[in-house]
């Protein structure tokens, strides 16, 4: 049984509580998910407009429940996006918050907790495959309408996974940093789910007091991040909170430079608390690998060892496997939760499987003797300058890490690397640590001022959107 279909059991526990202090018990959750699935007798495509409330959190896990398929947006999309999104899949329903009902205009069919569903007039209406339970979009900021077509396998088996690894019970209080839409924040709620965690919902920046005074009044256990969030925490002096119910903290969507890496395992083990630094892809629905926390300052640097159930491996140019450490090569990783493919139109929902449980993940990495993994960076963010092989993540993590007061992001091409930064007072500092460090001819690279790096809402740089 499946723990989308089977959270009634753990009865009034509480599964939700959002910051107004609002609360759904998972008896109550269930007694939704039924109700919403009388409205929706058929199996059909449904877009979920998500933010981080109950209303969004019990609509996802009953779509889950009635083998319904959400394609997850974020609330704020923008809204030529959203409809451009629209057209090419044609939903038979619309979830969204009410305060969306004027934009569009569709018979309600359900209304609770400040949530509706909506019944569409599309005259097309694609076919799903059986398997087919979620899609996740691979470009939130973009409007792409490529998508990952996620199964109920994948799902399942990457929640287990977590919770194994995380050591996950029902005594967990999570609080939400990350939209839902995001595979990363969407993991957080399956697999603190499938234990009957209690999790805070609040739609609150991590740097606002807001919401470090909901986490405290909670009581809050645990939360997640990405580079971003933990370059923020630094910034709001989190070393010196004092959170005395914290357990847990974890780290996903990108590689953490080593130096902060370190400072948070240091300040984990000073205070007894676990500090987590994890892999994964949307692709791979959410996890593929992870550093055990008593293993984060001794390796930090690296994203650690395979999930349970999964197997990574290494291959050089040549697709032949690399068993010895040290050498760099593509990472493939192997295991249940590597999703089904890709969506680029309607036509793709009845697609089936098409990776077969592999997945090449386009970063390249290598192996310690301990068989512990370091991302070393992506495979198309390498470029060959002069005759270099340069790693452009390596660039952007050198310039960051030697000048605190700068955001930094470089892209190019083999004539010219471009390093964009966020403080003109440093161009040309910046320009002799690259050539001092890389010993690159000054003719290779430029260093251009932009007012901020681009990211998308999980704080990843958006390459495309930076000045050509």
């Amino acid at each position: 049984m499946s723990y989308y279909d089977s959270f009634g059991k753990f009865g009034d526990k509480t599964a939700f509580l959002q910051e107004d202090g609002e609360t759904l018990s998972y008896a109550q959750l269930e007694a939704f998910a039924k109700e919403l699935g009388e409205a929706v007798p058929e199996r059909c495509l449904v877009f979920s407009f998500c933010k981080n409330a109950i209303g969004s959190a019990a609509g996802y896990l009953s779509f889950l429940y009635n083998k319904i398929v959400p394609l997850m947006v974020d609330a704020k999309i923008n809204d030529v996006l959203a409809q451009h999104l629209l057209d090419v899949y044609s939903p038979s329903y619309l979830y969204l918050p009410d305060e969306l009902l004027e934009q569009y205009p569709y018979p309600v069919v359900l209304s609770r907790f400040g949530y509706s569903l909506v019944r569409t007039n599309y005259e097309t209406v694609y076919p799903l495959n059986d398997q087919l339970a979620l899609l996740l979009t691979t470009s939130g900021s973009t409007g792409s309408p490529k998508l990952v077509r996620q199964s109920y396998t994948n799902i399942q088996s990457n929640a287990e996974a977590i919770v194994e690894y995380l050591e996950l019970d029902e005594t967990e209080r999570p609080v939400t940093t990350l939209p839902m839409n995001y595979t990363y924040g969407l993991s957080i709620i399956n697999s603190h789910a499938l234990v009957g965690a209690t999790m805070l919902l609040t739609t609150q920046p991590i740097v606002s007091k807001e919401f470090w005074s909901f986490m405290k009044d909670n009581r809050a256990t645990s939360f997640g991040g990405v580079p971003f969030t933990y370059e923020m925490l630094k910034r709001i002096r989190f070393f010196r909170m004092d959170l005395p119910d914290l357990r847990t903290f974890t780290q996903a969507g990108g590689k953490l430079a080593p130096q902060l890496h370190k400072e948070f395992a240091e300040y984990a083990e000073k205070t007894g608390k676990h500090f987590v630094v994890m892999y994964g892809q949307t692709e791979a629905t959410a996890r593929m690998g992870y550093l055990p926390y008593d293993k984060a300052l001794e390796k930090f640097g690296s994203m650690g060892k395979v999930i349970p159930g999964g197997k990574f491996i290494l291959r050089d140019i040549n697709d032949n496997p690399i068993t010895e450490p040290d050498v760099v090569g593509e990472l493939v990783y192997e295991g249940d939760n590597v999703t089904l493919g890709y969506a680029e139109c309607g036509a793709d929902l009845i697609k089936g499987d098409e990776r077969g449980g592999r997945l090449e993940t386009g970063d390249m990495a290598k192996m310690d003797a301990d068989g512990y993994y370091y991302i070393v960076g992506r495979k198309k963010r390498f470029l060959k300058l002069f005759g270099n092989r340069v790693n452009l993540d390596e660039i952007d993590r050198m310039v960051k890490a030697e000048f605190e007061d700068l955001d930094c992001a470089s892209t190019g091409n083999d004539d010219l690397m471009q390093i964009f930064i966020t403080n003109e007072a440093h161009k040309d500092e910046v320009m002799e640590l690259i050539h001092e460090r890389t010993h690159l001819n000054p003719r290779a690279y430029t260093v251009r001022i932009v007012d901020e790096i681009p990211k998308n809402e999980a704080g990843k740089v958006l390459y495309k959107d930076l000045p050509q």
